[in-house]
């Protein structure tokens, strides 16, 4: 059998034990990682955890079960795939946090892998993902934290929530079955939606804007029926350098509650082309809140809607 060890590293401009909280905290890592998706706890403990990704590689959506040793006092962090997804046969690594100053550190991220059946083709396969991923990883790490202050000005999280008298079954498949949108939504022009593996889910839509223009986005969408709906849009409207949200489903005696979060970054090189030379990262931040709420919004009374007729 072939084992693959490979190692990156990258130079950041902050304290070492605040990257390391960065690379702890797994929730965050749709924001700060390209290529993830969304990551779920399986099992959590005081230094043990069991976490599952979905992020994507080479291109290609993909999803697996890891499990991490947490090392605070030493800044490391392990982790080895308890589910791998093919053609990968068995992953595992560590970050290493060196600090280098006060307030500058050395990020090492350490590989070891295998193919399955030691296939040649595949272990290259592996090779361009790990190298692309990681590279990826490293850079937007070192960009999150050297740009923190000025991320908290950039980015924001919003909600919009409806009550249903109905199912939430009901209007969990309404955002499910995305590749009806056209049909049912009057501000999509066109949906497509692949799902070749269960739960994983790639949608590219045409929307309209509030001028008549469309623009075309493209999303991976992580699904848990009937309650969650997470999602990561990776082609942006230009106001945008990043777009992370989830759609959630509750119910009691009296009906249904649903509600569709985002979470924005603006980007500041298309304001002025978008909104004009004397607009402000306030308007910006004001003119996505508005379209990306209104469509939200248009979605869940068309959702409320199907789900009382279901009745």
């Amino acid at each position: 059998m072939t084992t693959r060890q490979v190692e990156h590293d990258i130079t950041i401009d902050a304290p070492a034990d605040a990257v390391y909280r960065l690379l702890a905290e797994v929730r965050n890592w749709p924001r700060i990682f390209p290529p993830t998706i969304y990551v779920d706890h399986v099992e959590r403990g005081a230094d043990e955890e069991r976490i599952r990704i979905w992020a994507t590689a080479n291109g290609e959506p993909k999803s697996w079960t890891s499990h991490r040793t947490l090392d605070p006092d030493r800044l490391r962090i392990t982790f080895r795939q308890e589910v791998s997804s093919p053609p990968v046969a068995a992953m595992s690594g560590t970050w290493i946090i060196e600090p280098l100053a006060h307030s500058s550190c050395r990020v090492v991220l350490l590989h070891d892998y295998r193919a399955i059946d030691d296939d040649p083709r595949s272990l290259e396969w592996i090779d361009q993902a790990v190298d692309r991923n990681s590279r990826t990883e490293l850079a937007a790490l070192k960009q999150n934290v050297e740009l923190a202050h000025a991320s908290e000005e950039l980015t924001f999280s919003f909600e919009d929530t409806v009550r249903i008298p109905g199912q939430a079954k009901d209007v969990y498949d309404f955002i499910n079955e995305a590749g009806q949108w056209s049909q049912r939504l009057p501000h999509v022009a066109n949906a497509r939606l692949d799902e070749t593996t269960p739960g994983l889910q790639t949608l590219e839509m045409d929307t309209y804007a509030k001028d008549g223009s469309t623009h075309t986005t493209k999303s991976y969408r992580v699904t848990f029926p009937h309650h969650k709906i997470a999602y990561k849009q990776v082609t942006l409207p230009a106001l945008m350098t990043l777009h992370t949200g989830w759609w959630t489903f509750t119910e009691d005696a009296e009906g249904a509650t649903a509600t569709s979060q985002h979470t924005v970054v603006l980007n500041t090189e298309n304001i002025a082309r978008v909104l004009g030379p004397e607009a402000t990262v306030a308007d910006a931040r004001a003119y996505v809140r508005d379209a990306l709420g209104t469509n939200s919004r248009a979605t869940l009374d068309h959702a409320k809607n199907y789900a009382q007729g279901k009745r």
